[in-house]
């Protein structure tokens, strides 16, 4: 494998860098969250028109730019530089791979071009509030529990006896983008128990007028960059996404989440070496005893110790961009490093760094929400050791018991010798 990055990957990252450092600096950040999208559609229109952002992954019979995972991780790695609002997540990085791995030669045609050229924005909708759950990051998807189950919650789906159409209802909280996205994927659990299985559904919303059943309520979000909708579907409307309604989409879902796994990771490693750029160049202008307090070995030494945290884990995403199931562990390690890495960036600013009109608060939000969002840590690395097969049987913890029951099998004097 060549680890290097072609001509033109690093052609695409020099120009994309050099278009967010002119339109999304800080106080541009500022100004496109509190908008009513929650980002500059002007600059999201100019990203999809001049460089193709959207679409970039996308296959060229559908407008797309026929790229791959490692060009959309090197945009995704630029924009968490910039913490750049944009649908470029939850549309290019979520939906548009389900629809092409699951749609249909119809709906992949009437979609997919919308989407490549901007137009149409798109986000997945999943019940349970876990992103990573759903995606298989986590957990094991077997059963669908996390989307009902069969059971009350999540969201329901059945027929809705009129040539084919489906209903849904059901809410999902922690939606990207979803109160401005023109098109919701909503996943959702059919069949009851005895042929239960999860499916992913269409929802139009770039209409003009709000389909029936469905209400769009925006959330505020310890991250204003990645803004949050609660989706509430009563009975609504929905176009099954694929033609076959026995085959459940976890397969699918699963592999989405390993390649969107490398990308989240990629715009993290982007996020966490925007924060050290900036510390770096804070603790060398800022003077403390007559001297750059970045001058000091104990500065230099947690500096040093950040440097290598962003490199690994840079290093990592790069690796996942290449080979996808290493998705998981990439972002565990990406994660944990855009959270060391804002910790101190926000400590060696001193009381600066804790004012809400400095930058550093909006990293540090980053990693706290990112965290929250496809997380946590832990249970990313556990999910990933038992997929691996790290932990066979008798290798693990014991069960919880198996204490108890191994001294009920025992004899009387067994026990008392124990």
């Amino acid at each position: 494998m060549d680890a290097a990055f072609t001509a033109e990957q690093d052609e695409i990252r020099r120009t994309l860098r050099e278009l967010l450092a002119r339109h999304s600096g800080p106080d541009d950040v500022r100004s496109a969250v509190g908008t009513r999208d929650g980002y500059d559609a002007e600059l999201w229109r100019r990203l999809a028109r001049d460089l193709g952002l959207p679409g970039l992954a996308l296959p060229q019979e559908y407008g797309g730019v026929g790229c791959g995972p490692a060009e959309l991780a090197v945009v995704c790695e630029e924009a968490g530089r910039a913490l750049l609002p944009s649908p470029l997540l939850a549309t290019a990085v979520l939906a548009a791979p389900l629809i092409v791995a699951l749609g249909t030669d119809e709906q992949r045609t009437a979609l997919l071009p919308g989407v490549a050229a901007g137009e149409l924005t798109a986000t997945l909708a999943v019940p349970g509030g876990s992103l990573a759950t759903a995606l298989g990051l986590t957990g094991d998807l077997t059963g669908g529990s996390w989307a009902g189950g069969g059971r009350a919650g999540g969201v329901q789906a059945r027929p809705s006896g009129d040539g084919g159409g489906w209903r849904l209802y059901g809410e999902a909280d922690q939606v990207l983008d979803g109160h401005s996205a023109g098109l919701l994927l909503v996943a959702a659990h059919t069949g009851g128990f005895p042929r239960s299985r999860t499916l992913l559904f269409l929802v139009r919303t770039d209409g003009p007028r709000t389909p029936a059943g469905l209400v769009r309520t925006r959330r505020t979000a310890l991250d204003e960059t990645r803004p949050l909708a609660r989706i509430q579907l009563r009975d609504a409307e929905a176009e099954l996404l694929g033609a076959d309604d026995t085959v459940d989409a976890s397969a699918a879902l699963a592999a989405a989440g390993r390649t969107a796994a490398a990308a989240l990771a990629a715009e993290a490693v982007g996020a966490a070496a925007s924060a050290l750029e900036r510390t770096v160049a804070h603790v060398g202008e800022r003077e403390q005893f007559g001297r750059a307090i970045g001058s000091f070995q104990a500065v230099k030494h947690r500096l040093a110790d950040l440097y290598v945290r962003v490199q690994a884990a840079r290093s990592a995403a790069y690796y996942a961009a290449w080979d996808p199931e290493a998705g998981g562990l990439a972002l565990a390690q990406a994660l944990e490093a855009l959270r060391v890495t804002t910790a101190e960036a926000v400590q060696l600013h001193g009381g600066i760094g804790f004012t809400w009109e400095h930058e550093a608060h909006l990293y540090f939000k980053r990693a706290a929400a990112d965290e929250l969002l496809l997380g946590p840590v832990h249970r990313l690395r556990d999910h990933a050791a038992q997929r691996a097969g790290l932990f066979g049987p008798g290798q693990g913890a014991p069960e919880r018991g198996t204490a108890e029951r191994g001294r009920a099998e025992q004899g009387p004097a067994e026990r008392v010798a124990v």
